[in-house]
């Protein structure tokens, strides 16, 4: 299965898992595939998905997702549904079918699932201002890519200020296309 794929069953798996939580809208499910990818990076040494993440205003999204999504509606894979949160309008990701759990080992659906517990709690405006305390956000500009490299980042108050220029340079040669992985 190729990693578009891969990708596709990743949000229908998100989206499956969420069915139930109130406070999971289009926003939350970004940030949901954003700490997995980039949360795999750091813990199993690739991400999920093949996605780049670009930072947006509300925080980290997948470039991907909005064409992605589409095809799956056209398909019948999900559609999109309007929920009521506290007075507001949500948009919430319905899966019409089960996600093909074969192309992802069992750690990637166990971080996936991690993730999904750990933001349980979190409505919209809190997933996304947690999202923006990411350093690689922090780093990216308006409609940037946002280096899977910087999930090694910590708070700066944490790092030795060697660390902090360290992973400024690693960025910039990343952004310059210096840097491979």
């Amino acid at each position: 299965m190729g990693h578009i794929d891969k990708f596709r069953e990743m949000i229908l798996y998100v989206a499956r898992e969420t069915e139930d939580d109130p406070k999971c809208g289009a926003t939350k499910l970004n940030k949901i595939l954003f700490y997995a990818d980039f949360l795999a990076y750091r813990e199993l040494g690739s991400a999920i998905s093949d996605q780049t993440y670009q930072r947006l205003d509300y925080g980290p999204a997948p470039k991907g997702i909005l064409p992605a999504i589409e095809a799956m509606q056209q398909q019948g894979e999900c559609a999109w549904a309007t929920r009521k949160y506290h007075g507001r309008q949500l948009r919430k990701l319905l899966p019409l079918r089960e996600p093909n759990l074969g192309p992802f080992t069992g750690e990637e659906i166990a971080l996936i699932h991690r993730i999904i517990d750990q933001l349980v709690e979190l409505n919209a405006t809190q997933v996304s201002e947690l999202s923006h305390q990411f350093a690689g956000w922090q780093a990216a500009g308006p409609g940037e890519d946002i280096p899977f490299e910087t999930v090694f980042v910590g708070q700066p108050a944490d790092l030795a200020e060697e660390d902090v220029s360290w992973a400024l340079e690693i960025i910039k040669e990343h952004e310059s296309g210096a840097y491979r992985t």
